[in-house]
């Protein structure tokens, strides 16, 4: 065998599969915890990633693994990483998509998907995967080409974690992920020319905010998750102070601003007190930093 790959003129390291190459991308971001259930289409992921040491949470349904992925995702901060089959296995995934796009966790969900040369053809258990998740995920993609993996995992994990986070979604062939790759046809580099983030703020914006809130009557603050994954629960609370403005909860904002204190009003809403509701009737400038907000 040995003699045989001289010959060949290739090592081991350069006739590795798209699986492996995958598998070698999920460690480059230095991922620790995958949240999966097997099928068919993923298996020589699940071959690949049987030789190295992740931490695999097996599910007993999709919607648990990314439901579970949700919660690593919210306590940790690091993007959840989820595993599953073709088909069935990649619908079922799309209520928690949706939950992880409403609340602005950052999650990047590999599905298997049936070979590139039946799809279209509704082969076993094919799926339009990038057509039911596109209203439920930041964004999506469909590698067509095994060398355009790293490169399509880099952009995956940049996407969910920077700007406002969520889910993202990478739809894999099954002839993709066992094709073999050479290291040299390996490109990683980033191509997202229309995401281009921008984080300094529009200061003609900030003084129209500064004239409304010293214009308005009765002001009012609604602060939601934005708050919390922008860690500026000490900005809000600086800033509620000096304006002397009254700040309401969304239900994801919870824990943004300090409810024991007299310009707190808690959680309103549907779910929240009725006495929460009368400052949004009776408000007359809205500032909203909220992510999902719930109204009555």
């Amino acid at each position: 065998m040995k003699a045989e790959a001289k010959v060949e003129g290739k090592t081991d390291a350069e006739k590795r599969t798209g699986a492996h190459r995958l598998i070698q991308s999920l460690i480059n971001e230095g991922v620790e915890v995958i949240f999966g259930y097997p099928g068919g289409s993923v298996l020589p992921i699940y071959d690949a990633l049987y030789k190295h040491k992740f931490r695999h949470i097996l599910a007993r349904h999709e919607q648990g693994a990314i439901h579970a992925a949700e919660g690593y995702a919210r306590i940790s901060g690091k993007p959840g990483v989820v595993i599953a089959t073709s088909g069935p296995g990649a619908t079922n995934l799309v209520t928690g998509l949706m939950d992880a796009m409403i609340d602005s966790l950052p999650l990047v969900v590999f599905t298997g998907q049936v070979a590139t040369s039946v799809i279209g053809t509704d082969a076993f258990q094919e799926a339009d995967v990038i057509g039911v998740t596109a209203p439920a995920t930041k964004y999506n993609v469909q590698v067509r080409h095994p060398e355009d993996l790293p490169r399509a995992i880099k952009e995956a994990f940049h996407i969910a974690t920077t700007g406002r986070p969520g889910p993202v979604l990478v739809d894999l062939p099954k002839n993709i992920c066992t094709a073999e790759v050479e290291e040299a046809a390996m490109d990683a580099s980033l191509r997202l020319p229309g995401y281009q983030l921008n984080f300094s703020p529009d200061l003609e914006q900030v003084k129209k905010l500064e004239r409304a809130v010293e214009q308005a009557r009765k002001p009012l603050v609604i602060a939601g998750a934005g708050v919390l994954h922008a860690k500026a629960s000490d900005l809000l609370l600086t800033f509620a102070e000096r304006h002397n403005l009254p700040v309401v909860n969304t239900l994801l904002g919870l824990g943004s601003f300090p409810a024991v204190i007299r310009f707190s009003s808690a959680w309103p809403a549907c779910m929240g007190h009725m006495q929460r509701i009368w400052p949004f009737r009776n408000a007359t400038c809205s500032l909203t930093s909220a992510r999902g907000l719930m109204t009555a």
